[in-house]
């Protein structure tokens, strides 16, 4: 269930005469007083500032998220340094290394940047379904998965059972290694996994654990995650990593055994603690909190996302899925198969929140057209809860949403859950 592999992204690898010319576009367009040019001018330079040069050299930077037009030079050469590297010794040859990731997304890039190390894809989505304590927790999981992504996948309970025992397996055996590089990013799927693999290594310290864990990286599109980066970055990164400390490590024994817990309270204390020792995991923390049912409308909030956008227009789950990733969700977290079963799981209500066309049941379901139920209309209007629409049960880690019983919500305004019923 975790996202595909996708092929590095262009816009993470930079090229300065390229900016250069950009800049130089911008600075004439802005002296003629396009109306789109000035608001990009203006929006990382002073109004009275008068346009040059160098000026929209600075503004190219800051949109490539660098604070500088000296810094963007130095980036794109060290990114070319790294890359020059690729064909000289491997950076971890000199420990035997074990890298673990959330995902495959990087595993061919850490080749072709000259990594020799083992690689453990530990990518079960614990941010949506099931996690408790339970002794058959992984039985948990594989019965949420196949039921989730099943069918577009071809998955078996057994088959899914055993690949999260190998996995657990694995994560086990890891101290064995010499050193461990976690490679994480910003958001609720890695941090929650980041928190179980902490967890798990508080209990058996590894000898040399490293922590690569980013919420940005300088390029022309939004930064999601890592598996958009060419592998100078993975370079770049590996340079950077951090040895994760006795508190990091605790950090995850808490934020792990609050996430199993069926009362939330726990996991948003720490949340709003602001996560010292990891800031990145607060934010995080928090985006999985709000996929409880708002107080204002029983809706998650990857449920009302996805209503509002299908408000502004009717369209395909691929391009509701698209419209997330690049505009609309705060916080990238899921991946085109776990909307996939958020979508499914509206239309599934006693009364369905979404209709998939009927017309498109042969089309591959990224094309399937998606079409909002007066029902919807009712709960994004206010007039309606959504859970009153008789949806699946749910769950949000160790809390479990069952409409008709009592169960957990988020006040929004509070920035904390609360019981109702």
């Amino acid at each position: 269930m975790a996202a595909p592999p996708v092929p590095a992204t262009p816009a993470f690898r930079l090229n300065l005469e390229q900016q250069r010319n950009r800049a130089r576009d911008l600075l004439r367009a802005v002296q003629a007083g396009d109306a789109d040019a000035l608001a990009r001018f203006h929006a990382h330079q002073p109004a009275d500032r008068r346009p040059t040069l160098t000026a929209a050299q600075h503004v190219i930077a800051r949109e490539l998220r660098l604070p500088s037009w000296p810094r963007l030079k130095a980036h794109v050469a060290a990114m070319e340094a790294a890359r020059a590297t690729f064909a000289g010794a491997a950076p971890d040859a000199d420990r035997r290394t074990l890298h673990i990731r959330c995902g495959s997304d990087i595993a061919n890039r850490l080749v072709e940047a000259g990594f020799v190390g083992d690689f453990l894809e530990y990518s079960d989505p614990i941010c949506q379904g099931p996690v408790t304590d339970a002794p058959d927790w992984l039985d948990q999981r594989a019965r949420f998965i196949v039921g989730s992504v099943g069918n577009p996948l071809g998955l078996t309970v057994e088959a899914v059972r055993a690949n999260l025992a190998t996995a657990e397996e694995r994560l086990d055996a890891a101290p064995a290694y010499e050193r461990i590089v976690l490679w994480f990013e910003h958001d609720s799927y890695d941090q929650l996994l980041l928190a179980r693999a902490l967890a798990r290594f508080a209990a058996a310290q590894p000898r040399h654990l490293d922590l690569v864990c980013v919420d940005a990286f300088p390029g022309g599109q939004r930064f999601i995650g890592l598996g958009q980066l060419p592998p100078e970055a993975l370079r770049l990164l590996w340079a950077r990593r951090q040895p994760v400390t006795p508190v990091q490590l605790d950090l995850g024994v808490a934020v792990w055994a609050a996430l199993q817990a069926p009362d939330p309270t726990a996991l948003a204390e720490i949340a709003r603690s602001g996560t010292p020792a990891l800031p990145v995991a607060a934010p995080a923390l928090l985006r999985h909190l709000r996929e409880l049912p708002d107080t204002r409308d029983g809706l998650g909030l990857t449920e009302r996302l996805a209503l509002t956008i299908l408000v502004r227009q009717e369209t395909t789950i691929g391009r509701v899925f698209a419209a997330l990733m690049t505009r609309d969700e705060p916080l990238p977290w899921l991946g085109d198969l776990m909307l996939l079963a958020i979508v499914e799981t509206m239309a599934r209500a006693a009364e369905p929140a979404l209709v998939v066309d009927p017309e498109d049941a042969a089309l591959p379901w990224p094309q399937r057209r998606l079409h909002l139920t007066g029902a919807a209309r009712a709960v994004l209007a206010g007039q309606r809860d959504y859970l009153s629409l008789g949806p699946l049960e749910r769950w949000v880690g160790g809390v479990q949403i069952r409409p008709g019983t009592p169960h957990w919500r988020w006040d929004d305004a509070a920035g904390m859950p609360v019981r109702v019923g």
